[in-house]
Parts: structure tokens; sequence; C-alpha cells
């Protein structure tokens, strides 16, 4: 491991030989790179984008990917981290703990840790209450992406009963999601958005039984993995995964169970993230769902 610059934020970069991670330490808890050997990064970096967050102040995006708490609330879900974190050793990886900031009962960490020999990695984030009072909520993950590629939201693979006549899944839709929209395509094995809006954005989550989702971009396939908890509750109306996506950028954005987290209790939302080169595009996605069904 070693320190490095981007765009003014000090960053930890960790590397297995094939993946290379920059995981910011003076700011976060932060990852705002992402990179196969020497390929382009494939995350967003977004040093201007900016939202506000009422009687605090300004939340920057900054980019990559980041821990939010769920359910939205611009008041407490858009607090700002732009403070320094600790950073903390671990088997395979390194451990990204957050000050609690003074207008919530809630500390951020997230652990990472590389495969030893495979573009693979493992991010695990956790919310401690560190408050006395309980926090009804749920950890949210998000994956903020380059636009120019498309996603890949696959379907439920299974009947709800044995007639096949009662229906098997549900769509959560924002309201400022334009269902004509031609970046969104409705295929029977998935839904596909395309990251080439030119205005306006959309978003759309749904409990994923398939436990993944995939964002492919010129040949080069990133999956990201998180387990849907059968007969857990989800916020969202059930969303166990969600994609958001305008002009800037795709967020790929998976939410752990609903918590009532209590005084002192902790709650822990994991992910696996894989990036599989030389992926061929077709019309049956053939080779992304070969890839998505890797270990």
């Amino acid at each position: 491991m070693r320190h490095v610059d981007l765009d003014g934020i000090k960053c930890l970069e960790l590397s297995n030989g094939q993946l290379t991670l920059l995981a910011a330490v003076s700011v976060g808890p932060r990852i705002l790179s992402l990179r196969l050997g020497d390929g382009p990064n494939l995350f967003a970096i977004l040093p201007k984008a900016t939202l506000d967050c009422p009687g605090v102040g300004v939340f920057h995006f900054y980019g990559g990917h980041r821990l939010w708490v769920a359910p939205e609330v611009p008041a407490s879900t858009y607090l700002p981290d732009d403070n320094e974190v600790n950073v903390e050793a671990i088997d395979g990886g390194v451990r990204l703990v957050q000050a609690p900031h003074p207008g919530t009962s809630i500390q951020k960490t997230m652990e990472l840790r590389l495969a030893p020999s495979a573009p693979k990695v493992e991010v695990r984030h956790v919310l401690r209450n560190v408050g006395r009072d309980s926090r009804r909520l749920a950890p949210w993950a998000i994956t903020q992406l380059v636009p120019g590629g498309v996603a890949i939201l696959p379907h439920a693979a299974t009947c709800a009963d044995e007639s096949a006549v009662l229906p098997n899944r549900q769509i959560a839709i924002w309201p400022y999601t334009d269902l004509g929209s031609d970046c969104l395509h409705w295929g029977s094995r998935a839904i596909l958005i395309e990251a080439r809006m030119r205005e306006g954005m959309l978003k759309l989550g749904y409990p994923n039984p398939s436990g993944w989702m995939g964002y492919w971009r010129e040949g080069t396939l990133f999956v990201k993995k998180a387990r849907l908890q059968a007969g857990a509750e989800y916020l969202d109306l059930g969303s166990s995964s969600e994609c958001y996506c305008d002009p800037r950028f795709l967020e790929l954005e998976t939410l752990g169970p609903a918590t009532e987290l209590q005084a002192g209790e902790s709650v822990v939302h994991s992910e696996i993230w894989a990036i599989h080169a030389g992926v061929q595009w077709t019309e049956d996605l053939a080779e992304i769902y070969a890839a998505a069904a890797e270990g």
C-alpha cells in the first residue's frame, strides 16, 4: 500500500496485481478509483458535484463508491463526509473508520479485502449506533460509474407458484423517471439502462433474488453482488438493488434490510465486486450472465 493524490484528495492505493483501488483517507469513507490492470478508472470522478444538506452545509459527491444511510432524508442522508478517516490495516486490505458526525449518532466504516490473485474485492459496510437512542435504518452502498456503458438488472428467474399465475417481481419507480426514456429497455432477461442521458434522471429499484447487477462498457464488465435476505424487510418498496442515472454518471446501489439499530449495535452489509475483461455484448447477454455466475 502506498499514498497517492487524486484531484487533491489523499488516497491509499491497494493492489493485488490485477485490481487496483484508491481509498480516500482525507475524506470519506470513500473508494474513488477502481482499475483493472493498467486500464482506466471505472468510477466517475465528480469534484464539483454537490447536494445541499438542509441546516448543515454542503455534501460533496467526489465520485466513486460511498456508504449512505437509508431511508433517503436530505437532512440526515446528505451529511458531509469531508473529514479525514482513521485507517487500520486488516488481513488482505484496510479498514476506513469515519468519526461520527455531530449531527448524527451513526458511525460509518468500510472494510476492503482484495482477493489474493483475482480481480475481485469484498467491501463490508458497517453502520454503528454510537448514540443513546435506537435508529431505524438500512445500509446503502452506492457506486458511481462513468457514463457510456449499459447497466444490467437481472429479472427474477422463477415463478411464484406452481401454476405460474401469480406475479413474481415488483419494481419501484422514482417520480422523476420517464418510463418512455430511450435509455431504458425492458428485456426478457434483464432491465437495461444505457448511461447516455443528455438531460433529466431516472431511477428504478427492485427485490433482486439474483443477487447481482452489472455494468458493461467497451468490453469490460463490472459485477456487483449483494445477497437478498429472504423474508427480510427492505426499504424503497422492497428494493435490495437500485439503479440511478443522469448525464454525469450511473449508480449501482444495494441496500441491506431495514434494521432497528439499538444503541451500541452495528449492522453489516457486504458486497463482492469483480471485473471481467473481454466480455462480448450479445442480445441474449450470454457472456454477461456467464461472467456474473462465476464465484
